[in-house]
């Protein structure tokens, strides 16, 4: 993707997950808007975006007919999305197996103490394996392995967005059971990271 591209990606998906009812865009429940009116915002055109949505990466955004969003990864602030109206347009998980959240070493003491928050988001992001494109960040110290089967006996329910990343609204400690180490800093606290989660 050239660069004024990936520009047009980045801004694309600031006002689809952020910013879009602060600048005026219609957006409905679960993130939708018409393609009309984001043209307008963003000054391109109808092949442009359709080159955006075709070259991202990780599928982020779904264009459908006359309207776009999103797949996930809204943030709280976006005030015209809910939860529930993004959930009800996921797909439920019935995976079994674990998935797996990225995360920075330095946050491991406070996942241990609080469980895997979604912060400003919406929902926590999960991937459906380890070498996923999808679901975690590019660069992380660590991958914590989460318990499907651990959070649905907690009543958490578990979605799959349609670029495959999995999404829960909170995985708790207690869902938390392996850890891999992607860093050599990781690596070399690894035994302290697993005593911290209480993984032995």
């Amino acid at each position: 993707m050239d660069r004024r591209l990936v520009r047009q990606s980045k801004k694309l998906s600031r006002l689809l997950r952020h910013r879009g009812p602060d600048v005026g865009l219609r957006m409905d429940p679960a993130g939708w808007v018409e393609v009309d009116e984001l043209l307008g915002h963003l000054q391109i055109t109808r092949g442009d975006l359709e080159e955006v949505v075709r070259l991202n990466d990780k599928q982020r955004l779904q264009l459908l007919g006359s309207r776009i969003r999103c797949c996930q990864g809204h943030s709280l602030d976006c005030r015209a999305v809910t939860r529930e109206a993004l959930e009800a347009s996921w797909s439920r998980y019935e995976g079994g197996d674990s998935v797996w959240h990225g995360t920075r070493v330095e946050v491991v003491e406070a996942i241990a103490r609080d469980g895997i928050l979604a912060q400003n988001r919406t929902h926590v992001h999960l991937a459906p394996a380890t070498d996923s494109v999808v679901g975690k960040r590019a660069a992380v110290a660590v991958l914590l392995e989460v318990s499907c089967a651990r959070l649905r006996e907690r009543g958490h329910e578990v979605f799959t967005a349609p670029n495959g990343v999995i999404l829960t609204r909170h995985v708790p400690a207690a869902c938390v059971v392996g850890l891999r180490t992607l860093s050599d800093a990781a690596r070399a606290r690894a035994r302290v990271l697993r005593r911290t989660l209480g993984l032995g």
